[in-house]
């Protein structure tokens, strides 16, 4: 995977004007705000969304390319690292490039523009972790994970970001679309019943464990099926299916040689007046606890690695029951992005609860 450095890709007065819109103060959209703006997705409320999102997404992705750069470790200069740092520089000139929007005809070819830069960072996340787990082949083994919380932080805000990102570009694509999905207002569902997304997650967790071990334990879901509320289905999905997923395989794998049947995972959905709840726990033995303060770092996994530095070709991997390091991290970020909070409680040698919060 050959990268220049940034001095032989970009330009020195390039670089310094990305580093000026990276110092720029970004603006916080709300989801109460895209849901209210994008009821009424006309001519001229799309045009309003383009041009703010023609002065916003470049300091987003400024701060992120910037950052990049400087990276604890040497981080910033493995293979991986530089090739989603000169994605992030691409994309900022890109945006920087496109004259000033004045019309629905400017709006139209902004959009099909930033859908192209959604399209370039899809694989970011697994291409951070093949940067980490390049990290990981050539560091002290003195070092212990508590010396590399500068890296989880990075990577915290680092994803934290492109959430938001890609959140925007995703929001003002799919308000263009001429018949949206009952009750959808661009990525938001305004009606969504958290218990079939809950189902849904469920099932395709279990048809990856099938894949996988040839079996898997069965979900019961418990909750309200008329309740609903406004959220976006996808970041739900994502949580969820993480959360069973590991659940599966923590119990596939401890019941696998019993002649005991494999103890169901549990969800549980509950909506109260501020909080809507959804605990998944299961029966697959626990977290020692030497290993909880590890969960949410982006360098553990309690499963061998499955991604191949020599097989990975820049193309996003089948998926696969555990092993990259980034699935609970990441949650807890899609929980976090809109207020809430993802949990993690462990009984060793009995079961693990994970609670997420919206």
């Amino acid at each position: 995977m050959a990268v220049k450095k940034l001095c032989e890709s970009f330009s020195k007065g390039f670089v310094e004007e990305v580093q000026r819109w990276g110092c720029m103060k970004q603006t916080g959209v709300s989801l109460r705000y895209m849901m209210e703006f994008g009821s009424d997705p006309s001519h001229r409320n799309l045009l309003i969304s383009a041009q703010f999102l023609h002065k916003e997404l470049p300091i987003r992705i400024a701060r992120r390319a910037i950052e990049l750069e400087s990276l604890p470790y040497g981080l910033s200069e493995k293979p991986a690292v530089l090739k989603v740092r000169d994605w992030y520089f691409d994309s900022y000139r890109d945006l920087r490039s496109f004259p000033e929007i004045k019309d629905t005809n400017d709006e139209k070819e902004f959009t099909q523009m930033i859908k192209a830069i959604k399209v370039r960072h899809n694989n970011v996340v697994p291409m951070m972790a093949l940067g980490v787990q390049q990290l990981k082949k050539g560091m002290d083994p003195k070092i212990v994970h508590e010396d590399l919380d500068e890296i989880d932080q990075f990577l915290d805000r680092f994803y934290l970001s492109r959430i938001g990102i890609r959140m925007l570009i995703g929001q003002h694509v799919e308000l263009h679309n001429p018949n949206p999905p009952p009750h959808c207002v661009g990525y938001i569902h305004t009606k969504m019943s958290p218990l079939e997304v809950a189902r849904t997650a469920s099932e395709d967790a279990r048809a990856i464990c099938l894949r996988e071990y040839g079996s898997a334990p069965n979900v019961n879901i418990y909750g309200d099926p008329i309740f609903t509320f406004p959220y976006v289905p996808t970041h739900l999905h994502l949580m969820v299916f993480e959360l069973v997923k590991n659940s599966l395989r923590a119990v596939q794998e401890r019941f696998m040689d019993s002649d005991e049947v494999a103890p169901p995972i549990r969800i549980i959905v509950a909506g109260g007046v501020e909080d809507v709840a959804i605990k998944v726990s299961d029966e697959g033995g626990g977290i020692p606890r030497s290993g909880l303060s590890k969960i949410f770092t982006y360098l553990y996994s309690t499963a061998k690695n499955p991604m191949d530095e020599d097989s990975y070709h820049g193309t996003a991997d089948a998926v696969t029951m555990a092993g990259y390091g980034y699935g609970l991290p990441i949650s807890r970020l899609y929980a976090r992005y809109f207020g809430g909070d993802l949990q993690i409680i462990s009984m060793e040698g009995y079961d693990l609860q994970c609670a997420c919060r919206d």
